[in-house]
């Protein structure tokens, strides 16, 4: 009987050992890694469920998310540009999961089936260090046509489509001021190219080099000039004025994940007050009808922003034609 007892007592350990073991869930988020570390370790001591996470920029999301369909190594994708989200649905990445906090957020901000749900929105707009600006005699641009003059050539940064969902929203709005007409886009983005001193992997990374006056002027979201001027940069920052798009960063569930159950619990618990205040603390307009937005966020009532198709955009024949021309006539000509 004590042998008995003694080898219940050995498997109940085994068990929760093992079961310790599996309290983790791996993601990838293309979340800020100041704001990612923020949420994810607020989700822990919550939970006791720790988030093993890579921070990617959402087109390198879904070249991974690609490569690895046949063996996901991450269960859940937080952030992100909508559009990336929608692509990465369309090419049968992600899954269906209908989370019953989803009641928060608007249907406008969610797909329809129940593929990904919004988190916040950003606006497009343009960032100048105003030291460096005064040093060379440049004012700081306010509309898209502002960025083809010739005093700016190459004193522009932003980021490569092909990598970052920012940049590929770029190209969408672009052709949206343009009324859809895709020539008349291309034909200003080489013009801006002139202009541009380089293509950088991430969204948010030239914004940063206007901050420290490695460039004067980026193009980016707002919330992530926003967070630099509140970090005490010399910068001023403004919505194009003929229009802007803006992102809808959001969340998806990854298909054929590992971590499927504590993914979930992530996915639910990322849709609260508390999550959504640590999100809203980054300066984005939280979508979130429960969410507290920061005092200091720009406000898309504020701005003109133009009609977006985010389905017409996301759709992966659509931005695959889109990219490839910008590859060619742009890219394969630096």
């Amino acid at each position: 009987m004590k042998k008995i007892g003694l080898l219940l007592l050995s498997v109940f350990l085994c068990a929760a050992v093992a079961s310790a073991q599996t309290q983790s869930v791996s993601a990838y988020t293309t979340l800020e890694e100041p704001l990612a570390k923020m949420l994810f370790d607020a989700f822990e001591k919550e939970t006791g469920i720790a988030v093993k996470w890579i921070r990617l920029s959402g087109g390198e999301v879904v070249s991974r998310l690609e490569a690895e369909k046949a063996n996901p190594q991450a269960s859940i994708w937080v952030g992100g540009v909508g559009l990336d989200h929608i692509t990465a649905k369309t090419k049968g990445l992600t899954e269906v999961y209908k989370s019953r906090n989803a009641r928060n957020t608007p249907k406008e901000y969610q797909d329809p089936q129940g593929y990904w749900i919004g988190l916040y929105i950003g606006p497009l707009t343009f960032v100048t260090n105003l030291d460096q600006a005064k040093k060379l005699g440049i004012t700081p641009p306010k509309s898209w046509n502002d960025l083809l003059k010739p005093e700016y050539k190459g004193l522009i940064r932003m980021a490569n489509p092909n990598t970052s969902g920012t940049a590929y929203n770029v190209i969408t709005t672009l052709r949206y001021v343009f009324n859809g007409d895709e020539n008349k886009t291309f034909d200003y983005l080489k013009k801006l190219d002139v202009n541009i001193d380089q293509y950088t992997q991430s969204g948010s990374a030239p914004g940063k080099s206007v901050a420290i006056g490695e460039i004067p002027i980026a193009i980016g979201y707002a919330h992530d000039q926003v967070k630099l001027k509140a970090g005490g940069a010399n910068v001023v920052i403004n919505a194009p004025s003929e229009g802007t798009g803006f992102e809808l960063a959001s969340m998806s569930m990854i298909k054929g994940g590992k971590d499927a159950v504590n993914a979930k619990k992530l996915y639910d618990w990322i849709l609260t007050k508390p999550a959504q205040d640590i999100i809203a603390t980054y300066y984005v307009v939280p979508v979130s009808k429960i969410a507290t937005p920061h005092k200091d966020a720009l406000k898309i009532t504020d701005i003109k922003t133009v009609k977006q198709d985010f389905v017409w955009d996301g759709d992966a024949a659509n931005k695959a034609r889109l990219l490839d021309r910008w590859n060619s006539e742009i890219a394969a000509k630096r």
